[in-house]
C-alpha cells in the first residue's frame, strides 16, 4: 500500500473516513486488521466440522504425546479395556480388594469367596489343635481318630453360628478362639453380603457391538457403519455415540498418531428399544475421504467408540466403549435386515438377534 497518499476526510472507498486525522501508518494498520478479520471469517466459514483434535483435546482423551508417537498397538480392545500396562508400582500399593471383588466375573467371585472361607476355617482348625489335645471335647462317634477334621468342622460350625453341640471348647485358650472366630464370622458374612448387594446394584451397560464395521453405500456416497443394541431387557434412553478416528500421519517428518472426531449422521437417539446403526458419511470433509483398505492398514487406523446412555432401572448414566481396527472393517457390505414385523402373537416388531452381525454384499457395489 502506498503510504505517501495524503489522508483527508474522504477515504479511498469514496466515503467519509472514520479517522479524518489519521496518519498514513495508522491507516495501514487499520487496513491490515480488517484484512485479517476477513481472512479469519472466511476460514471459519470453510472449516470442516470434522476436525483434528488439538493438544488440549489430546489431554482430554487421556492419550499423551509419547503414546501418540510411539505406541504401535491398538489403543482400545474390543471388550472396552485399554491396552495399557502399569509398571513401577508395588502390587499392594495399586491393588484394591473391594474394586477387584466388584469387577471380576461371577464365577471368580464365588470361587474367591469359597477359597477364603476354606482358608479361614483351616487356619482356625490349626489354632484349636495348637491349644492342646484336650482343647475340644467331643461325644461324636467316628471322629475320635481325626482330630484335625474334628477341629475343622467345629470351626465351620462356629464361624457360621450353627453349633450342633457335639464338640465343645474346653479351657480359656479354646474359648478365646471361639470368641474371636465368632467375630470374624459376623464381619465376614456382613462383608460378603455387602459385596453381593453392590455387585447386583452396580449400574453397568451391556451393549452389543457388531463384529465388524462396514464401508457401505450411503445415499450417493459411502459411509462408515457399525451396529449397536442393548443386550438387556431394560430400557436405555438418551443414548449418545462419539466416534474418533486414530491414525498415524507424517507431521514435520515425524510419524505420529493423530485423532479426528467423526461427524455422525445422528449422534444420539432418544430411545433404544431396537438396534441402532451408527453412520459416519464419508464426504469431502471427512478425514476418511479417499481412504482404501491398504492406506487404512498402513496408517494403523483405529475407530474409537464411546456410548453413553441413561438406564431407567438404576436411574444412572452408564457407559461402554469398544474399537475397530482395519482387520475388523469390511468394504462393500451392508448389514442384513434384523427386523421382523407381524410374526409375533401381538403383531409387535421383533428384532432377530441372530441377524445382528450378519452382513451381505452391497448393491450396487462400491466404486472408488
Amino acid at each position: 500500500m502506498n503510504t505517501s497518499l495524503p489522508v483527508t476526510g474522504t477515504n479511498w472507498r469514496g466515503g467519509n473516513s472514520p479517522h479524518p486525522t489519521a496518519s498514513p501508518v495508522k491507516l495501514d494498520i487499520l487496513a491490515e486488521r480488517r484484512c485479517r478479520r476477513r481472512l479469519k471469517a472466511k476460514s471459519m466459514a470453510t472449516e470442516p466440522s470434522t476436525r483434528t483434535l488439538n493438544e488440549q483435546d489430546l489431554r482430554d482423551l487421556g492419550f499423551g504425546a509419547v503414546v501418540s508417537r510411539e505406541s504401535q498397538q491398538r489403543l482400545l480392545n474390543r471388550d472396552g479395556s485399554f491396552n495399557v500396562e502399569r509398571a513401577g508400582l508395588r502390587f499392594w500399593s495399586s491393588f484394591s480388594a473391594y474394586h477387584a471383588m466388584l469387577t471380576i466375573q461371577w464365577w471368580q467371585f464365588f470361587l474367591a469367596t469359597a477359597v477364603l472361607y476354606l482358608i479361614v476355617n483351616a487356619a482356625f482348625a490349626a489354632a484349636y489343635l495348637a491349644c492342646g489335645p484336650g482343647a475340644l471335647g467331643s461325644e461324636a462317634v467316628g471322629m475320635e481318630h481325626h482330630t484335625y477334621l474334628r477341629a475343622f468342622f467345629f470351626s465351620v460350625q462356629t464361624l457360621s453360628t450353627i453349633g450342633y453341640g457335639q464338640v465343645v471348647p474346653v479351657g480359656t485358650a479354646a474359648n478365646t478362639l471361639v470368641t474371636l472366630e465368632s467375630l470374624v464370622g459376623l464381619l465376614g458374612f456382613a462383608i460378603v453380603t455387602g459385596l453381593l448387594f453392590a455387585r447386583f446394584s452396580r449400574p453397568t451397560a451391556k451393549m452389543l457391538f457388531s463384529r465388524h464395521a462396514l464401508i457401505a453405500p450411503y445415499q450417493d456416497i459411502k459411509a462408515v457403519e457399525f451396529r449397536v443394541a442393548n443386550a438387556r431387557s431394560n430400557e436405555l434412553i438418551e443414548v449418545s455415540a462419539k466416534v474418533l478416528l486414530s491414525r498415524f500421519e507424517k507431521v514435520d517428518g515425524i510419524r505420529t498418531r493423530r485423532y479426528y472426531q467423526l461427524e455422525l449422521e445422528r449422534s444420539a437417539v432418544t430411545f433404544l428399544p431396537l438396534t441402532w446403526t451408527v453412520v459416519h458419511p464419508i464426504t469431502e470433509r471427512s478425514p476418511f475421504y479417499l481412504e482404501t483398505p491398504e492406506s487404512l492398514r498402513n496408517s494403523q487406523s483405529e475407530f474409537l467408540v464411546l456410548l453413553s446412555g441413561f438406564d431407567e432401572t438404576f436411574s444412572a448414566t452408564v457407559h461402554t466403549r469398544t474399537s475397530y481396527i482395519p482387520d475388523e472393517v469390511l468394504w462393500g457390505y451392508r448389514f442384513a435386515n434384523a427386523f421382523v414385523v407381524g410374526r409375533s402373537t401381538n403383531n409387535k416388531v421383533t428384532v432377530d438377534m441372530r441377524q445382528f452381525d450378519k452382513v451381505e454384499p452391497a448393491q450396487p457395489a462400491l466404486s472408488g
